[in-house]
């Protein structure tokens, strides 16, 4: 059975909201990581172009592997496997320190994705069964620069943060956060003290605080149009590395 879906402009602009040169950059980067693996063995019934494809696909989708198995001439199994196969590969590069770290201004913020694994995600205040995800952006470029591993979404911002590791990451660098923050070394608005109201510079502080620290929420609002992040089937370490290929497309996008 051939499958409709194939790299060119029409199919790659149109399914995976990248432009041509940027799927390419991306497939670059998949090819360099090992993507082709090391050789011998059945070969893929798909060119490695179409494996990536049929990733990016999936994670822009959401379909299912039925309904997403006829698209690409291959069976639900195939299409599984290439999907495990490949999906570190598209991962984000790590984050390194800066060389004008002091003067860089970074955000950070926890979003909630549902989840169907219950190993994964618990009860949260979306009123469904989510998983809390802290991602930093840079404010000034919006590229993310980094994403933490999934905890439950009813744990608190500030402890998902102190237990990702991003800190580390983020040594050098000024990093705002919303009220939720306090006490994690991040930049958080001034907050009213009882019997005190806030002095007007510290209003003036907490509005301009507010309107940088939007962009990292216009950023999760891009990334949440792979609609894998408004409902992940995928179990285990199938949301990371879902955030993690997500968050290297919206950089692609932005940066080329």
């Amino acid at each position: 059975m051939g499958g409709v879906l194939r790299v060119e402009p029409l199919w790659v602009e149109t399914f995976t909201g990248l432009r041509m040169r940027q799927f390419d950059r991306l497939l670059k980067v998949v090819r360099e990581r090992g993507g082709n693996g090391p050789g011998g063995g059945r070969p893929w019934c798909l060119p490695l172009s179409d494996r990536v494809l049929l990733v990016a696909v999936y994670y822009r989708t959401n379909l299912t592997m039925r309904q997403l198995a006829p698209l690409f001439g291959v069976s639900p199994a195939t299409l599984c496997r290439v999907i495990q196969r490949l999906r570190p590969l598209l991962a984000i590069e790590p984050a390194s320190r800066p060389a004008d770290a002091v003067e860089r201004l970074w955000i950070a913020d926890g979003t909630l994705i549902p989840v169907r694994d219950r190993k994964v995600g618990a009860s949260s205040r979306n009123y469904r069964f989510s998983a809390n995800v802290q991602v930093v952006i840079d404010a000034d470029t919006r590229l993310v620069i980094a994403a933490a591993m999934p905890v439950p979404g009813n744990t608190a911002d500030a402890k998902a943060w102190r237990d990702s590791g991003l800190a580390t990451d983020c040594e050098g660098v000024t990093v705002l956060g919303d009220g939720a923050y306090i006490n994690t070394g991040l930049v958080v608005p001034h907050r009213k003290r009882p019997g005190r109201a806030l002095l007007p510079g510290e209003e003036d502080d907490n509005a301009e605080h507010r309107r940088v620290r939007a962009r990292v929420e216009h950023a999760f609002a891009r990334m949440k149009h792979y609609k894998i992040l408004r409902d992940c089937r995928q179990r285990g370490s199938g949301l990371h590395h879902a955030v993690q290929a997500i968050a290297h497309m919206h950089n692609l996008t932005l940066a080329a």
